[in-house]
């Protein structure tokens, strides 16, 4: 049996560098270990991202929400008959695998299940009324249509559906098999109880981040592999001991580059281009405090393989490069309050607090005046959904690093900041990006 795929995630709300992060490091677990290594996302793509992917004619990762096995861990997809076949056909069936015979519609709807239980029930429903008194053929009985066998009182089960939201339910049931089926409640496979007791954990690899708060739901269910982050250390823990890697630098796509490096690989210039787009983001074209020599260097590697000739990045340079990504998000557009807030978002506990920061990048901190009122609501009403102590907006001038920031419900511990106070109660923070 071929083994299960390792999908590498970023946070929710991710950013470039989180989907570059995925893309590549996913890129380099295939080619390197030759493990089948998906890039997945904890959530919609920024417009940023989005212009990334289109650019570079790059997919984009697979979405998973939730982290939780699903019943398509564990389906097994039989061969099956008619309700009007003979029951000797389903029978021969149930012979190859292990006692199941499934009966469909002709429109691939279930319509029953021919088991060892429904045979026996059926058998003595004939013995106790016309056969009586008679011998039973029994291949004069194998000749009837399955459906006078069918157990169709057999519960059905959505593909996508959570196992654990259904599992007390169905240990409760007297079979032993359920239908799974897909959403349009077609045929998908059978699931028995026992494959339900341990299903097979989703393999994950957490990357630009670490902290269960910032990743996708359900993490505790999953076999989480590795972390690879440049963040500050969370609280993540493990059932088991994993490779983990937070370090200083600006960017987790320069870590990875780090890696290709090590392995003597050469990337694809498409691999390449979304990765230096994540450390240019990050780092807002290596102008940002936390860009460290090694960044520079990953860009310059990053750009040899990325800007080579026939890319869709042949002629840029890192700065061109750079502006165009950081000019294809920036500004408050016709985003609604409530997404600006919500789109670029963490949450944090530390000194005693449940908080959020968000961030978004604008070409004029002015763009903020004009939608002061609708933000601090959405900032405010995202502070009560979330049930969190406060909340802060970043709104980031990423031309001229600098910011203001929005607060919701701020703690008096944070009325010593050294930033600027402005009479619309916004705070001004040159310098911070």
């Amino acid at each position: 049996m071929a083994s299960s795929p390792v999908y590498v995630i970023g946070h929710v709300n991710p950013d470039t560098d989180s989907i570059a992060a995925a893309v590549g490091y996913a890129w380099l677990i295939r080619e390197k270990d030759g493990i089948e290594a998906i890039a997945g996302r904890a959530g919609a793509i920024n417009s940023q991202t989005a212009w990334v992917l289109k650019h570079l004619a790059l997919e984009t990762p697979v979405l998973i929400n939730d982290a939780s096995p699903r019943f398509s861990s564990v389906v097994r997809r039989l061969d099956s008959s008619t309700p009007d076949e003979p029951l000797r056909t389903a029978w021969a069936l149930a012979n190859r695998t292990g006692g199941v015979a499934p009966v469909l519609n002709d429109d691939g709807t279930p319509y029953g299940l021919i088991t060892g239980r429904s045979l026996f029930n059926y058998l003595g429903k004939l013995v106790g009324s016309s056969l009586k008194n008679q011998d039973i053929a029994i291949n004069k009985i194998l000749e009837l249509p399955c459906r006078e066998a069918a157990d169709t009182n057999v519960s059905k089960y959505a593909v996508n559906a959570k196992i654990r939201d259904v599992l007390n339910r169905i240990l409760r049931e007297e079979g032993d098999e359920v239908w799974v089926v897909d959403e349009n409640g077609r045929y998908v496979g059978i699931c028995r109880q026992k494959d339900l007791l341990n299903p097979p954990r989703l393999k994950i690899v957490l990357v630009d981040h670490n902290e269960p708060s910032q990743s996708v739901a359900s993490l505790e269910e999953a076999e989480l592999l590795e972390i690879l982050d440049h963040h500050r250390l969370g609280n993540p823990s493990t059932h088991y001991p994993i490779k983990m890697t937070v370090d200083i630098v600006g960017s987790t796509s320069t870590l990875i580059s780090e890696r290709i490096e090590e392995s003597g690989l050469s990337q694809l210039p498409a691999i390449a281009g979304i990765m230096l787009a994540g450390l240019l983001s990050d780092t807002l074209i290596l102008t940002s405090p936390t860009t460290t020599t090694r960044d520079h260097e990953a860009a310059q590697r990053l750009a040899r393989w990325a800007f080579t000739a026939g890319s869709p990045l042949e002629k840029e340079s890192i700065r061109s490069y750079g502006e165009k990504i950081l000019s294809s998000s920036a500004g408050l557009g016709n985003r609604s309050s409530e997404e600006i807030v919500s789109g670029d978002l963490k949450i944090y506990n530390a000194g005693n607090f449940d908080f959020a920061i968000a961030q978004v990048e604008v070409s004029d901190l002015n763009e903020v005046t004009k939608q002061l009122d609708p933000l601090n609501n959405a900032l405010d009403n995202l502070r009560k959904t979330k049930n969190l102590d406060f909340a802060m907006l970043m709104v980031t001038d990423v031309v001229r690093g600098s910011s203001r920031i929005l607060f919701a419900n701020v703690p008096a511990v944070l009325d010593d900041l050294p930033y600027l106070p402005l009479p619309d109660s916004t705070r001004l923070a040159e310098g911070v990006v």
